[in-house]
């Protein structure tokens, strides 16, 4: 019987005549964390895109929780309870940052309104360390900090899947200790995570298995020591300083 919380089978994703993810396999065990790696350009954003719905696939199929996703709307699978932040933020600038994660508690399956969403979204707030900014809109936040805002919005979604694209990008070294903390905090949960990243210590530290993308196809896959010493790995994405 599986574990899989997702199952990813030939995926493929086409614009035009380019060929952004081709026949890209792999699953998520529940309560892991699977790094999506690869070098800028080899498909990694667009698979999470094709995940949460916000592109539809050219072929292939996505299973969640044994139901399958692919060609639903992002909000029917944001419902089903896949969360996710982006590579470039999106928040609604003109609102607070409270009234920001409030909105995502609308979305979810038991919706939250009134008192017991403001008391939520102060908790989540808390939690990303954005509690003495709840009435700043988000349009004033520092980019960090606007990242932390999109990570507490899209906790209030209460996934059971997060997708992570570049979260910890950015961040000073406290910072970037604090961030693995968090998500390290989110995993003991029980919550379980996709992170596509760039930072190794981050990828070190948090990730259970990795697949590792090159040109929109699965490279290697395999727990995180293995595939980071691979050498097709080495040569196409890390480069021997990392070896």
């Amino acid at each position: 019987m599986t574990t899989a919380l997702l199952e990813v089978e030939d995926l493929q994703k086409s614009f035009g005549g380019l060929r952004a993810v081709g026949g890209l396999s792999f699953s998520v065990q529940r309560g892991e964390v699977l790094g999506l790696l690869g070098p800028n350009g080899s498909g990694k954003t667009t698979a999470l895109n094709l995940v949460s719905g916000a592109l539809a696939a050219s072929g292939g199929r996505i299973h969640f929780d044994g139901r399958r996703i692919d060609g639903q709307a992002p909000h029917h699978i944001a419902r089903a309870g896949v969360a996710r932040t982006f590579q470039l933020v999106r928040v609604l600038p003109g609102m607070t940052a409270l009234d920001n994660v409030q909105v995502g508690m609308a979305f979810r399956t038991a919706p939250a309104f009134g008192a017991a969403a403001r008391d939520e979204a102060m908790a989540l707030l808390e939690r990303v360390g954005l509690a003495p900014r709840a009435q700043l809109p988000a349009g004033e936040l520092t980019y960090i900090d606007q990242k932390r805002l999109e990570l507490a919005r899209a906790l209030a979604l209460r996934p059971r899947l997060l997708l992570l694209d570049e979260w910890l990008a950015g961040l000073n070294p406290t910072e970037l200790r604090q961030g693995i903390g968090l998500i390290e905090a989110l995993r003991r949960d029980g919550l379980t995570i996709v992170l596509v990243e760039h930072v190794m210590e981050a990828v070190r530290a948090l990730c259970d298995r990795c697949v590792v993308m090159s040109a929109g196809l699965r490279l290697a896959v395999g727990r995180t020591a293995e595939v980071l010493a691979d050498p097709a790995v080495v040569d196409v994405y890390l480069g021997r300083a990392h070896a």
